[in-house]
């Protein structure tokens, strides 16, 4: 059974920075790792993907040059480092596992980012 847990949330003035993280535990295979958030009234959106293996990264536009996704293989955990935040992005970001480029397999609790103004 995979387990993701995030971490790293808050709230934030618009300029500033978060970095989230999410541990994973748990056996799977040929996997990669993301994140995807969640506005209220809003459908979830991909946000960020890492190849797990291969390191290969990907962005939605609306985050590219501003977040970061990185792992460390050691610990089983994937970052977020969100930069030059907006009030757009406030959202719950949720962690995601799976198989393929944009991982929805396994999903964490999510945690909230709050982005002022």
């Amino acid at each position: 059974q995979v387990q993701l847990v995030e971490s790293g949330g808050g709230l934030v003035q618009a300029g500033g920075s978060l970095r989230l993280s999410c541990a994973a535990s748990g056996r799977f295979s040929k996997w990669a790792m993301g994140w995807f958030r969640q506005a209220p009234g809003k459908e979830r959106e991909f946000v960020a993907a890492i190849m797990w293996s291969a390191g290969s990264t990907y962005y939605a536009d609306s985050v590219k040059g501003r977040f970061t996704c990185s792992r460390d293989y050691a610990k089983n955990t994937v970052y977020l480092q969100m930069n030059s935040l907006k009030p757009e992005d406030t959202a719950v970001y949720y962690c995601a596992a799976g198989a393929g480029r944009i991982p929805s397999d396994y999903w964490g609790q999510g945690t909230q980012v709050t982005v002022s103004s």
